[in-house]
């Protein structure tokens, strides 16, 4: 075994220390160097314990080539070659063509989120949004332009950094301290997709590890992510919050490459066959049916001295006015007037099969058709869809899927029903979510079979928001069931 007095003189005969200069090794520096005498490192004399001890460090006359080397490293570990098209020059602040009419909130999100990156230069920025709202383009414009700087730039999703830290353990190249050291110091990191990667608890040590030295030394920093910032671990998180030195931009713009599909396809009505046929162009306003007869069913809910609750169908023949008609006729311009402009709260009130459904689902299409977002979903299978989150196979949180239902573009809320029908854990959700969009004043259409007093009873609150004429129109169609005017009813036909 090699004795330490050999090991030592080994070391002392390959490297130089600050005060005695040597010129014997091959050059990796500056030959005229005082500090290494061309030899690129130096080793300090420092005390046992010291934490300079031993350790081989590069001389400052090499510290362009040190940083171009480690430029070149993190550009080669970026994969930026790929990413190079990706500028603020061919970036479309306003969307795909296709989705030109967005909602103003939805372009004003994106706009707002390409003035500050194209300004970016300090300090840290989240960029948070959905699929294809143009994040990652944005970061990847942000990352050319500071390496065209000759900044050393990282520019990185998240698993893959996990990935080349897990292989530095077996590269001859470099060691696992010095590849984490790489990482952590680059003068800008910019960490994409974040929140994909497992949680295991290597990976949250290292990530906290990384995200806690560039806060400390408030290194510039750039996150994507299409979770909420609840969805972070907690340390990560509670740095993320830090208003003084973070900027948290939220995009609501919709996907660019596919920017005709609805919000949320798993759930909403609108991507089903039945609904798609539902439009402007086919809606009936039934003038034909004025002075003709109809059966009208109202259905009334009595509860018993058991607590029981019963309910109670009437059936009356009604003669549809032109009254009634012109109700339908408002309706109908309402939806026309809202779809090409949607702004503010639009309720529809009326009996089942009126037509209220139909106008919220052309109003969806024809944004839809237009390159917007729309969800429709009735009420009762939201709330469904949103408890399914608390099953433990979820891959998807509760408050993440909550907050993708309250901050789509325009939402169509189809059937409210009784208040008293639901539990109180989906009464205070519809509130919340109700709630949210209209201080917001975010796009929303409504529809329940409620008359007027029986709303306002029901939901006091709404109804007074919603009594507001000047963010809220209100609409009560007086018409009988499509299926139910006697003439067709008797033939077995449907009139709309």
């Amino acid at each position: 075994m090699t004795g330490i007095s050999n090991v030592l003189s080994k070391v002392r005969t390959n490297t130089v220390s600050l005060s005695e200069p040597s010129h014997e090794v091959k050059p990796l520096g500056d030959p005229n160097c005082p500090q290494c005498g061309g030899v690129g490192y130096v080793r300090f004399d420092v005390p046992v314990g010291h934490e300079k001890f031993g350790k081989l460090e590069s001389c400052v006359c090499r510290a362009k080539d040190v940083a171009a080397s480690a430029r070149s490293r993190l550009f080669a570990m970026s994969n930026l070659e790929r990413l190079g098209n990706l500028t603020f020059e061919n970036f479309n602040a306003s969307g795909n063509e296709k989705a030109r009419f967005m909602t103003p909130q939805e372009r004003d999100s994106l706009h707002q989120a390409f003035g500050v990156c194209e300004e970016f230069d300090t300090g840290w920025l989240l960029l948070e949004g959905g699929y294809g709202c143009g994040k990652t383009h944005l970061a990847a414009a942000i990352a050319n332009k500071a390496v065209g700087r000759g900044v050393p730039t990282l520019f990185i999703t998240v698993p893959d950094l996990l990935d080349s830290l897990r292989f530095a353990f077996n590269d001859p190249e470099t060691t696992f301290e010095q590849r984490l050291n790489e990482i952590r110091t680059a003068d800008l990191l910019v960490l994409d997709d974040f929140g994909t990667q497992n949680a295991t608890t290597w990976s949250q040590e290292k990530i906290f590890q990384i995200m806690n030295y560039r806060y400390i030394n408030k290194l510039p920093t750039v996150i994507t992510t299409n979770l909420m910032l609840d969805a972070f671990e907690g340390r990560v998180r509670s740095r993320l919050q830090d208003e003084e030195l973070v900027r948290h931009l939220k995009i609501s713009a919709p996907d660019y490459r596919r920017p005709e599909e609805t919000s949320n396809p798993g759930i909403s009505m609108l991507t089903l066959p039945e609904m798609k046929k539902m439009t402007f162009g086919n809606f009936q306003t039934r003038e034909e049916e004025a002075g003709r007869e109809s059966l009208s069913t109202t259905i009334t809910e009595r509860q018993d001295k058991f607590g029981g609750v019963h309910k109670d169908k009437t059936v009356m023949r009604v003669k549809v006015s032109m009254d009634d008609i012109q109700t339908l006729r408002e309706a109908f311009a309402s939806a026309v007037r809202f779809s090409e402009e949607p702004h503010g709260w639009l309720v529809f009130l009326g009996g089942s099969f009126c037509g209220k459904t139909h106008l919220a689902a052309a109003i969806g299409n024809y944004r839809i058709a237009l390159g917007g977002q729309a969800l429709l979903v009735e009420v009762s299978a939201l709330f469904d869809y949103l408890r399914q989150s608390f099953h433990p196979n979820s891959d998807v949180s509760f408050d993440r899927r909550f907050q993708e239902i309250r901050a789509t573009p325009l939402l169509l809320l189809d059937n409210l029903k009784e208040s008293n029908s639901g539990s109180a854990w989906t009464e205070d959700r519809l509130h919340g979510l109700l709630n949210y969009r209209y201080n917001l004043h975010q796009p929303t259409v409504l529809t329940s079979a409620l008359d007027p007093d029986t709303f306002a009873l029901q939901y006091p609150s709404l109804w007074n928001k919603l009594s507001d004429s000047s963010t809220c129109q209100i609409i009560s169609i007086n018409m009988p069931p499509y299926r139910r005017s006697i003439k067709s009813y008797s033939q077995g036909k449907r009139t709309g």
